[in-house]
């Protein structure tokens, strides 16, 4: 399952004010002059750039190849404002590296750490990547997180969270840890096992709300062990512009394993991808999450967060399967520089033959882009709900 908080990466700021002076730095540069402070060497004055202009220099060679480094990693961070964590900083260090040096084959790898901290008590720390061998025959995904945050939970169901009234301020503490392996055994097809590890805690004040977790534990530690099957015929990971990602991942969590609420799920994602006109990609997307047996509440499935249902409260809409389906438009407009659109539906239900279309949630967004690394997407999102509309700050696209 996603847990998107974890990396709403607040970048605009600093993404902003390199963008600012890019266009003026050239200009200057062109003039043959640049902001500097002067140092005199043997009587020879040199001009060393300004800090603004060296600031400038970094942010514009980001995004070019540098075969000469074994690891080419950039950093990237600044102030943030979201409605649920309120102001803060986050720091994220994004880097891209070749398993094989001698294989020019064999695609880049990727690996983004991050660490983020708020006025509103959330902190959050983490990495995550792909890892690429061989050709691209195997591959290695790996993702590990801890965070803690002021939190709000609505209960179970879509008539619990579309209650108002059933709002219930709580601390949601969550540790998680995700790897899997997948070998290629034909044509862009990958099969392969999973590992998972999650541990959640939650903390509510108000006795009076407890009755929303319905009596579940507030804190469970789950392990998952399970399969996946992928077909991936897309141009590159991060920023795909054609090609098709269609992954099912199959967990269990036994009781045999030490697991209090053992459960399974069923997990579907259809992605696609095709140059619309010059410069402009359609991206579709089809996610269904379904569990069975005594899922505990804080591995439901939900909407909303960085990744799917932009706008809506991460997690105010949960049950035990969850379906949403939506198109986006991403138009580069200049240089590094880009916009998306977007629209879609989902809704939760207790089993997928009580999906009730009446309970369908709109979902749609406009958001902002700008090319940090090669094909590695700084994104600021605002997506819009049911009553309901959030900003969204990442790293890569949201599929």
């Amino acid at each position: 399952m996603k847990h998107s908080s974890l990396q709403k990466m607040s970048l605009l700021s600093l993404v902003l004010l390199s963008m600012a002076f890019n266009i003026k730095a050239r200009s200057i540069e062109a003039g043959g002059s640049v902001l500097s402070d002067t140092v005199k060497v043997d009587s020879v004055s040199l001009k060393r750039p300004g800090f603004f202009t060296r600031l400038i220099r970094y942010f514009d060679d980001t995004n070019k190849e540098h075969k000469d480094k074994a690891f080419d990693v950039s950093f990237i961070g600044g102030p943030h404002y979201s409605n649920e964590k309120k102001f803060g900083i986050g720091l994220l260090a994004a880097g891209v590296y070749s398993t094989d040096r001698t294989d020019v084959l064999t695609p880049l790898s990727n690996v983004s750490v991050y660490a983020d901290v708020s006025t509103s008590g959330f902190y959050s720390v983490g990495i995550r990547g792909t890892s690429r061998f061989k050709r691209d025959k195997y591959r290695l995904n790996f993702k590990a997180y801890f965070q803690s945050m002021p939190d709000k939970f609505w209960g179970i169901g879509y008539e619990n969270g579309s209650n108002d009234g059933n709002e219930a301020d709580y601390k949601r503490l969550m540790a998680e840890a995700k790897i899997d392996a997948q070998i290629r055994v034909l044509p862009n097809f990958y099969i392969g096992p999973l590992v998972e590890f999650s541990y959640v805690k939650g903390t509510c004040d108000d006795l009076d709300l407890l009755y929303l977790w319905q009596g579940e534990d507030m804190r469970t530690f789950s392990y998952a062990i399970g399969g996946l099957l992928s077909y991936d015929s897309r141009d590159n990971l991060t920023a795909p512009r054609r090609g098709v990602c269609l992954t099912l991942a199959q967990r269990h969590y036994g009781k045999w394993m030490g697991n209090s609420y053992p459960f399974s799920s069923t997990e579907l994602t259809a992605s696609w991808y095709t140059p619309a006109w010059k410069d402009c990609t359609l991206a579709l997307q089809y996610h269904s999450l379904l569990t069975y047996g005594d899922t505990p509440w804080g591995l439901l499935a939900y909407m909303g967060g960085s990744y799917n249902m932009r706008g809506y409260f991460e997690g105010r809409y949960r049950n035990k399967g969850e379906m949403d389906l939506v198109a986006e438009l991403r138009q580069r407009i200049y240089r590094r520089v880009g916009i998306v659109v977007w629209g879609g539906a989902g809704s939760v239900f207790p089993r997928l033959s009580e999906m009730n279309f009446k309970e369908l949630l709109p979902n749609y967004g406009v958001g902002f882009r700008w090319e940090f690394k090669k094909n590695v997407n700084v994104r600021f999102d605002l997506g819009f709900g049911k009553g309901e509309r959030g900003f969204v700050f990442n790293i890569n696209e949201a599929f």
